[in-house]
């Protein structure tokens, strides 16, 4: 394994701070390359400093907030939401409230998808179970497939 970049610290007034290639950062996140390159680019995580061969160099406090970011990804959180809870957590004046209220929204939103989820599944249970095999020509599935979804659907 690559040994981290040791680089002057903008931060500090240390000479020097441990930092990570991007590479390094991946591997200690479990984010991949391109994604911590995104995140950037959107602004979720701050440009990072650069080494003096200009590697992208990252610090503790990058690992710690694409680790929040990838465990708010795991939890259904999109992106903006994301953008969100980070802005909440790095106010010390809100209360917890404030993200409570997003949390619970949230959840009445994957709650909503689990329902939709459901409704998709049995409809595909009944259409599968009235398929008997045979030609192409006769499968259910398929017809069933070519038919206009039910005003229920459309509204979903």
């Amino acid at each position: 394994m690559a040994q981290p970049v040791r680089v002057k610290s903008v931060a500090t007034t240390e000479s020097s701070v441990l930092r990570m290639k991007i590479s390094e950062a991946a591997d200690a996140s479990g984010c991949h390359l391109e994604t911590i390159r995104y995140y950037e680019r959107i602004g979720l995580l701050p440009r990072p400093g650069r080494s003096g061969n200009g590697y992208r160099v990252y610090g503790p406090a990058d690992i710690e907030r694409l680790r929040f970011i990838a465990r708010g990804r795991d939890l259904g959180f999109s992106l903006e939401e994301v953008r969100s809870l980070l802005q909440l957590a790095g106010d010390e004046e809100l209360s917890c409230g404030d993200v409570d209220r997003l949390a619970r929204s949230h959840l009445t939103d994957v709650r909503a998808r689990m329902a939709d989820l459901q409704r998709m599944a049995s409809e595909l249970e009944r259409v599968i179970a009235s398929c008997h095999g045979g030609q192409r020509a006769e499968c259910t599935i398929l017809s069933t497939l070519r038919q206009p979804a039910s005003v229920e659907a459309t509204r979903q």
